[in-house]
């Protein structure tokens, strides 16, 4: 799984003219990519280590009557121990990151304004890390990834937006840098952070995403001149509105069915994504026990195969755009639903590989990699078929008075997948492993049926919205 760039959560605001272009760019642009990059890196280099942290050090009996508060956690989870509940604590924190975004927008909107919001997103994401590397403050650190990561999601993606004109065509290429920089750090993350976690500590590997953090807060502060027309222009844009409001048109019929087959979709995207999402969780752990990670007589860190999945990912988002540039010139390009359910078939196929690796696993023996890379392979094109291309197909269609509402409901598809992933986890240690797997083909099988049934029932709906 790799990350996605989120669009702007409001209308576009515009800087100074007398910011300098960079490369055709304003130079607020690539403070904004490398503060992007640095922060993606340490949330996603704590992320492939935490329930590799969680299952083989934190909650062993000898350390985990340390953690402060956690007698409160098994209240909530009783009788649940060891992997299981790592599983769903992985769940739960990963669920709140996409739910917590929608609350510190609306602070960002109504006191902090967006450029202060990320500032002090990062400031507690900061102290959240360094808190990782302290075993008792386990659960506080969580807390404060959570509420500055809300703070700093959305408000980071609509800035990028804010420096460019409504008409300004460079904002498309604009988010393409921008997401070039998430996955830069997505990529880097399990090399630097995971490494120093599993081979040199594990609160080496936290304070490393510490470090990262420190780093993009270091770069947004450096550009922050480059910026400053983004707060002229909320305050502006708040000033102008209290002035003269535009009365709101109301929803036609056609529009609310929109809304309705939209938010209808939500739930089976939640289902269709977690096979993808389960990588950082449920595989990782069966992979740092089950998979022969050995390369020249030295055991490569397990968060690496985050790396291959990122690599693999970021690469076949790009082959098949152009694959579906090519084909558009030839031949009818297939609509957004129409990819979805290709994107279902390929997920199926990628926990298959999943399936196939458990089903011929030989007593005693670790499983190679051919089955688990191929997983990686074929996910990465579910990938590129199922999160850009839903997302690019709620920004299509939902009614421009109420997208940025929309929108963020699209993110509750990931609230829910995480919660899913962080049950379906706990299975992991109770049901056999080849059906553990089956399970998720399952899953993606359900979901693009659903997806067809969508495209039969209210496909017609959408595409009269279209026109």
């Amino acid at each position: 799984m790799t990350a996605i760039a989120e669009p702007e959560d409001g209308a576009p605001l515009v800087a100074e003219d007398h910011v300098a272009d960079f490369f055709g760019h304003p130079k607020g642009l690539w403070y904004l990519a490398f503060t992007e990059a640095w922060e993606r890196f340490s949330y996603y280099g704590m992320q492939a280590l935490l329930v590799l942290y969680m299952v083989k050090y934190l909650l062993h009996p000898e350390h985990i009557g340390h953690v402060a508060g956690f007698d409160l956690v098994r209240k909530f989870y009783p009788g649940v121990e060891g992997q299981a509940l790592a599983s769903l604590i992985f769940g739960n924190y990963t669920a709140l990151v996409y739910l917590t975004p929608i609350a510190g927008g609306w602070i960002a909107d109504r006191w902090l304004g967006r450029r202060r919001a990320v500032l002090l997103g990062a400031l507690i994401m900061a102290a959240g890390h360094f808190l990782m590397a302290i075993e008792g403050a386990f659960l506080f650190a969580l807390l404060c990834l959570v509420t500055g990561c809300g703070l700093f999601k959305g408000n980071i993606a609509s800035q990028v937006g804010a420096l460019y004109k409504p008409e300004d065509l460079r904002r498309a290429d604009a988010f393409q840098v921008f997401y070039i920089g998430i996955n830069a750090g997505v990529i880097a993350a399990p090399l630097i952070v995971g490494t120093l976690g599993e081979n040199v500590g594990w609160h080496y590997g936290f304070a490393a995403a510490g470090v990262g953090m420190l780093l993009s807060i270091a770069i947004f502060v450096a550009g922050k001149k480059y910026l400053m027309g983004e707060e002229v222009a909320t305050q502006r844009s708040f000033s102008h509105s209290a002035v003269a409001k535009e009365p709101k048109k109301k929803l036609t019929a056609t529009e609310w069915k929109a809304i309705i087959a939209l938010i209808l979709l939500i739930p089976v995207l939640a289902v269709a994504i977690v096979p993808n999402n389960q990588i950082f969780n449920a595989y990782l752990v069966w992979g740092d026990q089950q998979f022969d990670l050995n390369f020249f007589g030295k055991k490569v860190p397990t968060t690496w195969l985050v790396t291959l999945d990122a690599i693999v990912s970021v690469s076949f988002l790009f082959i098949v755009a152009l694959f579906y540039r090519w084909y558009g010139k030839r031949w009818r390009e297939p609509d957004e639903i129409t990819k979805i359910i290709i994107g279902s078939v390929f997920s199926i196929g990628g926990a298959m590989c999943l399936f196939i690796a458990a089903s011929t696993q030989g007593p005693g023996h670790k499983i190679g990699l051919f089955w688990p890379v191929t997983f990686h392979f074929v996910n990465s094109i579910a990938f590129a078929h199922l999160l850009p291309v839903s997302l690019a197909l709620f920004a299509k269609y939902a009614p421009k008075a109420v997208s940025a509402t929309v929108i963020g409901l699209y993110y509750l598809a990931f609230f829910g997948a995480n919660k899913m992933v962080g049950w379906i986890g706990t299975l992991l240690e109770t049901m056999p492993t080849p059906r553990f797997w089956l399970l998720h083909a399952g899953l993606a099988a359900a979901a693009g049926v659903c997806f067809v049934i969508f495209k039969l029932a209210a496909g017609r709906t959408l595409k009269t919205e279209e026109a």
